[in-house]
């Protein structure tokens, strides 16, 4: 690949001719400042987040009241929900490290759309804040669940879940406009030579996802104004006394909450996808299957919705043809799985942290989409419905899969960001404690579930304390992880060493300038004659 020495001004620094401050960022159109100021907003959502989940493992800790009481804990749930899906998972890798880093893996200097890029910050901002308005105003902070399911959210409840769900509804026109961006972008400005067979995965990834979040998301903005309709006019879609019926919300909800899973594991899939074959030295196995994959999981896990409703009432008919297509859906999951594996086949491996979160990923993700084949099935589905087993397998593929693939592009593009490495040792420390405390915390849930454990509930039954128990210990092992690896970052990003520009010695085109990234990628358009994965010649720049 052709690629110009470009002037080491970064795009932290301010730019010649401009005004620095806050405005030049929060009003910037450059995608590199709008992913770093989402990355900053998902990093603290996803810490207020994981403390809300701690204090509900340790409201679980032992039968009865322990540390708060039932309204209380039904409120944490719904928080804890509501940041870790609509503030968190769904923007994370795509706003965050797709703004950043699309435009430069396809050689483009920006977005296709640089201002509705900066708008859509702003959306996600103003959704976030009615969010957090809405736990302070009103009859209380919402006690729904992150699902807001009906007839409870409309007729029961009396906490402020009308401005919850218009937070919700404005963060969806937020997804909206990303996927927009992004599907353009692909479409418009890739470089010369930058063929769709040349296309890093992970952009690949971004494309199938931007899809889903085009042609689903409108169905969740759909949804949410209807739950305010009925509450504010009294319309009565979703309540049987007036006519309505409760089941059109679960399949509105679910007609997009299931293509949002891929929303939030797609991005993920690629990271993995770009990540291994650079700490393997060889080129990816099977480039235009996993790329191909993508697509067909985007497609195909809009059709499954109904396999959350077997016990709803549906036909048998339905029933069948839903787990069918559940099964279906795994297919190119597990063609992904089985060309990572065989990437790694007879490559020149290094451990470094980014390829250790990689890995956890693929074991992660592996048990979650087995243990998702249990619920796909609807003979087994009516045994765990309901049950722990759906909180185990949802946090092993949300959390294993798009958790460790967000820690993954975290320390992957690190240096690229800042142009320092972090502490290593630490990382890789941070990444055991991390993945010992996942497991101990969420893999009793699932031995809970089959032992009948319903989910949400606020107290249990004394025969299934050791579980509870165990699960508890493993929130604080993996807690300490966390906090350990966001103090390694924080510090890498004050203190560390300096790198060059390839630390790694990728392949793909964000390593062929400066580090941090100028504020225009290129100073002419790159001109791409290898494919991204194409690892002759190319050597790693140690860090000073």
């Amino acid at each position: 690949m052709a690629v110009s020495e470009h002037p080491a001004v970064s795009f932290f620094d301010v730019q010649p001719g401009t005004k620095g401050g806050i405005a030049s960022w929060i009003f910037s159109t450059d995608h590199k400042r709008i992913g770093i100021m989402y990355l900053w907003g998902i990093m603290a959502f996803f810490i207020v987040g994981m403390f809300l989940g701690f204090l509900i493992r340790m409201e679980l800790i032992a039968p009865g009241r322990d540390i708060m009481d039932a309204q209380t804990y039904n409120v944490m749930f719904t928080l804890h929900g509501v940041i870790m899906i609509f503030l968190v998972v769904i923007p994370s890798i795509p706003a965050a490290f797709g703004n950043i880093f699309l435009p430069i893996q396809i050689g483009a200097e920006d977005v296709s759309f640089p201002k509705l890029n900066n708008f859509s910050w702003w959306l996600y901002m103003t959704g976030a804040t009615l969010a957090l308005v809405s736990l302070f105003t009103g009859n209380g902070p919402p006690d729904t669940g992150w699902t807001f399911y009906v007839p409870f959210s409309t007729n029961v409840t009396t906490t402020n879940v009308n401005l919850a769900v218009i937070a919700v509804f404005i963060l969806g026109f937020s997804s909206i406009l990303t996927g927009l961006n992004f599907v353009t972008t692909l479409h418009r400005l890739r470089a010369p030579g930058m063929s769709w067979n040349r296309i890093p995965l992970f952009c690949w990834s971004l494309y199938a996802t931007g899809w889903i979040q085009i042609l689903a998301t409108p169905v969740l903005g759909i949804t949410v104004l209807l739950i305010f309709a009925e509450r504010m006019l009294g319309v009565g879609l979703f309540d049987p006394a007036k006519g309505g019926d409760p089941i059109l919300y679960q399949h509105l909800f679910w007609l997009y909450s299931h293509p949002a899973v891929y929303i939030m594991i797609l991005p993920a899939m690629g990271v993995i996808s770009d990540v291994l074959p650079v700490f393997a030295r060889r080129d990816i196995f099977g480039y235009k299957m996993i790329a191909f994959s993508s697509v067909m999981i985007a497609f195909a896990g809009s059709l499954v919705w109904a396999h959350h409703m077997f016990t709803s009432g549906m036909s048998d008919t339905a029933v069948l043809v839903f787990s069918f297509l559940t099964f279906v859906v795994a297919i190119p999951s597990a063609i992904k799985v089985f060309n990572w594996v065989s990437t790694l086949y007879k490559g020149s491996i290094y451990t470094d942290p980014p390829m250790w979160f990689a890995l956890a990923f693929i074991f992660l993700f592996s048990i979650g989409g087995l243990t998702g084949l249990v619920l796909g099935a609807a003979g087994t589905d009516i045994h765990v419905h309901d049950t722990y087993f759906v909180v185990g397998h949802f946090h092993y593929v949300i959390f294993g899969g798009l958790g460790f693939g967000l820690f993954a592009a975290m320390h992957y593009w690190f240096p690229k960001i800042f142009g320092r490495m972090y502490n290593k040792r630490v990382a890789k420390a941070a990444c055991v404690c991390i993945f010992t405390g996942f497991n101990v915390l969420y893999f009793p849930m699932l031995i809970l579930g089959l032992q009948g454990m319903p989910r949400r509930y606020y107290d249990y039954l004394p025969q299934y304390s050791f579980g509870h128990l165990v699960s508890t210990i493993g929130s604080w092992i993996l807690v300490a992880g966390l906090l350990l690896m966001f103090w390694n970052l924080v510090r890498g990003s004050l203190k560390g060493r300096a790198c060059g520009g390839n630390p790694w010695g990728g392949a793909s085109l964000e390593w062929q300038i400066p580090s941090p990234p100028p504020h225009h990628n290129f100073v002419t358009e790159p001109v791409v004659d290898r494919g991204p994965y194409d690892y002759r010649g190319v050597q790693r720049d140690e860090c000073d």
